[in-house]
């Protein structure tokens, strides 16, 4: 149980706002990108879909023929380059286990700290757990 509430209390504090990961490309960039192209075929044909890349996709999809052709040739890339991003936050606990484990051990039922104490030890953390925080975006 306090896996999956370190898993969540992660994902729901650190989405767009920490350090993008070193990936083809940011987090941000796909965001602003999907942002510029699909704006308003999104607040046109997508309201009240909030930015979950899958429910979005979904009704880009289903609304291709009065998407623009822009928004068409952007958004696969722009929200596959966002699930990647969620991708790497949620297995981060799984790919970091053993040094939330050694290093964190009194604190890592308490998420928010977990976290901090996990970034605080990628000096001695496994090349595993640290290319998955750099995937998250934390490095």
């Amino acid at each position: 149980m306090t896996r999956i509430r370190l898993f969540l209390c992660i994902i729901a504090i650190s989405m767009p706002s920490l350090a993008a990961a070193q990936q083809a490309m940011k987090f941000e960039e796909s965001a602003a990108m999907l942002a510029a192209s699909c704006g308003k075929d999104i607040d046109d044909n997508c309201r009240g879909v909030n930015l979950d890349a899958t429910r979005l996709r979904e009704c880009l999809n289903r609304n291709q023929d009065v998407v623009s052709a822009k928004c068409k040739a952007d958004y696969p890339t722009a929200l596959s380059a966002i699930q990647q991003r969620i991708t790497a936050r949620t297995s981060l606990v799984r790919l970091c286990n053993w040094e939330l484990n050694k290093f964190c051990r009194e604190v890592r039922t308490d998420p928010v700290k977990g976290l901090q104490c996990l970034l605080e030890s990628t000096k001695k953390a496994t090349p595993n757990c640290n290319k998955a925080i750099t995937a998250a975006g934390y490095n």
